[in-house]
């Protein structure tokens, strides 16, 4: 019905009104473009043109609805993804996270037990270094006495041998032997 208007509404515009003598003449060129048109378009929907041109639009309407359909699957699909990836991902920084933290932990751990062997190891040498000097000293003294006790028995002797008589030196070796085998037996 559409085709009907628009063909008539061709034919009332037409520059044909305008020209000069019998439209309805065959020897009028506007008649004869005018049914010429009017055969071609009737040639048009006699063989279904519009109707085949309006089922390839709607196959091709069909086709961008497909893609666009399958656009945005795709599209979801890759989101999908994304967020996968971003979890994976925010797993890892996390994981690496902890790997750093437990890393810090223990070389803290590390470094206060280096610390406390460190203390360790100077007072055993500390302890080392008194044990030496104590034994030094005691060492020391026992050669001052031992040497104190050699010149004091040096000393003695000889006062003893400048006062001592022939005499009263057996009777003091007489009584040691006594001591030596009182004791003895």
């Amino acid at each position: 019905m559409r085709m009907i208007a628009t063909l008539i509404a061709a034919i009332a515009a037409s520059p044909a009104l305008a020209a000069t003598g019998p439209f309805f003449s065959l020897s009028n060129t506007n008649f004869v473009v005018t049914i010429a048109f009017i055969l071609f378009v009737g040639f048009l929907v006699y063989m279904k043109v519009p109707g085949k041109i309006g089922e390839m639009l709607d196959k091709r309407a069909d086709g961008i609805k497909s893609e666009l359909d399958e656009a945005r699957a795709l599209r979801e699909e890759a989101q999908a993804l994304l967020a996968t990836y971003e979890r994976k991902q925010k797993d890892v920084q996390d994981q690496a996270d902890r790997i750093v933290a437990q890393a810090k932990s223990e070389a803290t751990a590390a470094a206060d037990q280096a610390r406390e062997d460190l203390k360790k190891s100077i007072a055993r040498r500390l302890q080392a270094a008194e044990d030496r000097i104590a034994s030094a000293e005691a060492e020391a003294v026992r050669e001052v006495r031992d040497r104190a006790i050699t010149i004091a028995v040096a000393a003695a002797r000889e006062v003893i041998a400048k006062q001592m008589t022939a005499t009263e030196a057996n009777k003091l070796i007489d009584s040691g032997i006594e001591t030596v085998e009182a004791k003895l037996h």
